[in-house]
């Protein structure tokens, strides 16, 4: 049985929520394990089948049990964002899974990370760059690790419908939308037919346009 353990799964429904709900949908046979903040919430899809536990994922003891929790042959998916979700969590969650002999992760990102900030505007730096430059450390710390990886950086996330039509784009400037629930899909087919291949990819739904 393959397990999850999933970092970023909040109230606000985003990626890591989605992830989730799509793996009792298309992988009923995996087992799911989340770590939210919030005990409602927790209860809520504990009741759906998901292995919740409360906490902070810049608690390190915490990580590292949810670590030891799934073994070694789980595959950590981290959709973490916010002030201490950019780096410093990200930072532990890796460190916590070479301790527990965690072989692979996916870490999702965004569009402008590591070798693709040239390709942010100046307006798009000065409003959100500070973010980006620290999810471009996390980055580098995975890449650095022991761990097998896949680095996904989405365009401008929405949140709408499954169209499938979300593709990878590797070291090719592109620009553009995607659906969280797109993005989740993505993440587990590529876990899915085990694709992590230790690269950074640009994900966006081609068919999307912005609104002018």
């Amino acid at each position: 049985m393959k397990t999850i353990l999933v970092f970023g799964v909040s109230p606000k429904l985003g990626t890591g929520y989605q992830i989730c709900q799509l793996v009792k949908q298309c992988q009923p046979s995996w087992r799911c394990i989340a770590l939210v903040r919030d005990e409602t919430f927790a209860k809520q899809l504990s009741e759906q089948g998901i292995g919740c536990h409360v906490g902070d994922a810049t608690d390190s003891s915490m990580v590292s049990q949810l670590c030891a929790l799934a073994g070694p042959d789980a595959t950590i998916i981290s959709t973490l964002g916010g002030e201490t979700g950019n780096y410093l969590a990200q930072r532990i969650i890796i460190d916590c899974a070479e301790q527990a002999n965690i072989r692979q992760m996916v870490l999702v990102t965004s569009l402008g990370c590591g070798d693709t900030w040239s390709t942010l505007s100046l307006r798009a730096k000065q409003a959100f760059g500070h973010a980006v430059r620290e999810k471009s450390l996390a980055e580098v710390w995975l890449q650095t690790s022991t761990l097998k990886y896949l680095i996904l950086r989405p365009g401008g996330l929405q949140n709408g419908e499954l169209t499938g039509n979300a593709k990878c784009y590797f070291q090719q400037e592109v620009h553009g939308l995607i659906h969280r629930i797109d993005l989740a899909k993505v993440i587990i087919d590529k876990i899915a037919h085990q694709q992590l291949d230790n690269k950074a990819y640009t994900v966006i739904d081609p068919n999307l346009k912005f609104e002018h």
